[in-house]
Parts: structure tokens; sequence; C-alpha cells
């Protein structure tokens, strides 16, 4: 399903000072308005960033194929930062580049704002002619134009996936908390890329630092990060001349079948997220249903995202005091917003980042086994039985939810096939609805499921 979302106004109204109110209805100079527009400073590193995230964008991992035509990344600009993502096609891998203040003119931001455009062939042969002569940038809410010492082109919003929706909804959950693992520098970093099984093998393995190096392995262990469809990390081979650094990041605790490895060059940043296997997308993790499952996270949603519209930075402690919301709950507002793509999470600098892409469908459209749940609840079919039990009647069946060292448990299929490892059920989750609980878990506990 694709989804369509337009503006209703090309950007907020602003106080410009004491008694100035500058209103987007008011025309001049915000007929034309950019968020961002000036030079990189560092064009073929920038360049060839932005042909990792084409590429990324293009790539299919479940089928093993490359598509045409579906290459369309997200574009943010806001403090001080140009941020270009893009999941592949089966949301198994979600890609990031920042272009970061030393690889910018500073002077080029005018606002923040977001946009979705597509990267088109005439693009992408531009982008490969880019050496250190100009590249510039004019990022606006309804296209981008980069031009070069030698061209202009001009990229148009197009409509954004809901299977994205959901997949920033999961990165931005399972991300949250992530801290460096393992760090090596650019030739270890090429020798360790160079010995990766190639082809399209699903063999689970693991990855733990072995003095400055990494170490592949097939068991997990304290501080292991996952690299399940490890062909998938060859995507950032052509950013590797650019770069000083490669980072790993996971949890701060135990293993994580999901990691974020992350390409530093000076003024950019490269990473890639992969989900737990080359044939699973982010899309249908399920780590945020709890904190969406939330009664109170959509208005609680609207309540912060009224305090974003007017600062652009995300600090959970700040916002739980400026709107009277617990941290927890101020997280789960943050994951109902992630679900509309306009919140995600930096694991580099430990912290969320405003997107401002406008409202898509609702939560509920977006997760059909929360939807689920909530009916189930609404018709009734669920009941409190001893020993702190529910039974959850669904189909004509009946399932027996119960805790079972901490963890919410069922008899269904689905619990049967997965364990919890791609989030909780509807029965499970319609489970902890009757119990009316106000105050999501925190994101570590929702990321259980994952971090096995």
């Amino acid at each position: 399903m694709t989804t369509l979302a337009t503006y209703s106004f090309l950007s907020p109204s602003v106080l410009t000072g004491p008694g100035g109110l500058r209103l987007q209805t008011s025309g001049g100079p915000e007929l034309n308005p950019r968020f961002f527009s000036g030079d990189v400073t560092l064009p073929a590193a920038a360049a060839s960033g932005l042909l990792v995230i084409s590429a990324v964008a293009a790539a299919d991992f479940r089928r093993q194929q490359t598509r045409l035509g579906l290459l369309d990344p997200v574009v943010t600009a806001g403090e001080s930062k140009l941020r270009f993502e893009a999941f592949s096609g089966c949301t198994g891998v979600h890609a990031r580049l920042d272009l970061l203040p030393g690889a910018l003119d500073g002077n080029g931001f005018l606002r923040h704002g977001t946009t979705n455009i597509d990267i088109n062939p005439p693009l992408r042969k531009a982008l490969t002619r880019v050496r250190e002569g100009r590249l510039h940038l004019d990022v606006g809410p309804d296209d981008v134009a980069v031009t070069t010492a030698t061209e202009r082109v001009v990229e148009r919003k197009v409509p954004l996936s809901s299977a994205w929706l959901r997949g920033f909804t999961e990165t931005q959950v399972i991300t949250a908390g992530f801290d460096v693992r393992a760090e090596t520098d650019r030739a270890t970093a090429t020798g360790f890329l160079a010995r990766l099984p190639k082809g399209g093998g699903q063999e689970q393995l693991w990855v733990v630092p072995a003095g400055r190096g990494l170490r592949l392995t097939a068991r997990a262990g304290a501080g292991a990060v996952g690299l399940g469809g490890a062909h998938r990390l060859q995507l950032l081979t052509p950013f590797l001349r650019y770069a000083k650094t490669l980072r790993v990041y996971g949890p701060a605790a135990g293993s994580s079948a999901v990691g974020t490895w992350e390409l530093s060059a000076p003024g950019l940043r490269l990473s890639l997220t992969l989900s737990p296997q080359a044939n699973r997308g982010f899309s249908g993790e399920g780590a945020a249903l709890t904190q969406l499952a939330g009664s109170d996270g959509e208005a609680d949603a609207d309540l912060v995202s009224t305090l974003l519209a007017w600062d652009t930075s995300i600090d959970v402690t700040d916002l739980a005091a400026s709107s009277g919301l617990s941290p927890d709950r101020v997280r789960a507002a943050l994951t109902v917003l992630a679900t509309a793509g306009r919140v995600g999470y930096d694991v580099a600098e430990a912290g969320y980042f405003h997107r401002s892409l406008p409202q898509g469908p609702g939560v509920e459209q977006l997760n059909p086994r929360l939807r689920r749940a909530r009916r189930l609840v609404a018709e009734g079919a669920v009941t409190r039985v001893e020993q702190g039990t529910q039974v959850v009647g669904s189909s004509g069946r009946t399932y027996l939810v119960r805790e079972v060292s901490g963890a919410m448990t069922c008899g269904c299929t689905w619990w049967e096939d997965h364990h919890g490892d791609r989030g909780p059920c509807a029965h499970v989750l319609a489970a902890g609805l009757l119990d009316g609980q106000r105050e999501a878990p925190s994101a570590a506990a929702s990321r259980e499921g994952v971090a096995r």
C-alpha cells in the first residue's frame, strides 16, 4: 500500500519577535520556500553517500533483485544537518546519510523541514560524475534540486510507502538506547567487509570485538551484535574510501540480533541498520506495538507534537518537564509520532531527531495487530481469570495469555512460531489493553523481542 500525504501549509506560522507574526498564507518569499540552499563542501564524499542511499532504496533482499523507479529517500533539514534516509524494498535495511556542519555551507539553512523525493537515473548519473567540483543542494517541501559543475537535476516529491512508515517506527524503538559495541579503523573495516560471506545466504552470524578488529562467530554472547544476511553490509563498500572509522552499535547489555553499522568521515556519517535476517523486514517486527497500545499514546503525541512545532530539538527530559508527562509517556508519544515518520533516533548522538513529514495514516491503520487487539477488547472477548491470567476469544477459539518469568506469553500459532521475536500477538496486546496500562514500558523492554 502507498500513502500520499499532503501539506495543508508550506511550513508552520511563526512568531518573528515581540508583536511579530509571520503567517504562511501571507505570500512574499514564502511562495518559493526552501529548507536548505547551499553548497556541499565535501562533494565527492557526499555524492558517494547519496549513491549508497540510492542503492539501498533499489535493493530487495527477499527477492535478491534490484527495483527500478522506487528510489525515494526522505530528506530532513534542521539543526545544521541534512539527513537522507531510505529503506530497502524489503524494509530489512535502513540507511541514513548525515551531512554534518563540516560538510555544508552553514549559511544555507533557512528553516526546518522534510520532504521525500525520487532518485531517477539522471540524478544517479550526475552523482557518479561528481569528483571535487561543485555540488549545490536546494531542499524544499516539494522538491530537491542538485546542481553540479555541469548540470542541474530537480527531483519532485513522491508518495511515501506505508511500509516505510512502519519501518521508521520499528527502527526508532529498536535502536533507542544503542551504544557503541565495537570500533575500528578504515583499513581493518575494509578487510572485515571483504571477508564477509557473499550471496544471499540466511546464516545467522554474530560480531564481537577482537582487539582492534572484529570477529565473526556463530554464537551469540555478551556484547555480540547480530549480522544475519551479512551480504547486505557490502552496500557500505563504495563509501569506505572516505571513511575514517567503522562503529558497530547495539544495546548496552546482552546481545542483539539487530545492529547499526556506521562509517564516519569528517563531516559525514553513513549508517545501515540491518534486520535480524535478510528475509525479515522492519515493517513487521512489532517492537513498537506495546508502546503504541498505551491508552494515552495518541493524545500524548498530539501534545508532544505541538511542543516540537516550536522546538526542533528533542530531549525526553525537557519534553517531560514542558508537557507534564512522565519520561516513559513521552517516549510512547514519540513512538506514535514515529508511526507517521515524524521522529527518528540517531545512535551516534544518542538522541531523537525531528522530521516534519505531514501526518499520514493513523496508528491502527499501520498496525493491524493493534487494530485487532482493540477490537477484541471492544467486543468483550477478553476476560480476566484467576492467577492473573487472561483468556482471549478469537475466531471461535480461546487462547490463554499468562505471565511467565516477567513476560507475557500466549498459546496462539503466532506466538508458537515466533516466541515474541516479532513483537506481541494481538491477544497479548488485548490483555494489556484490558489492564488499562497507562505507563508505557521502557524502550529496552519493548526491544526484548528483537534483542535475543
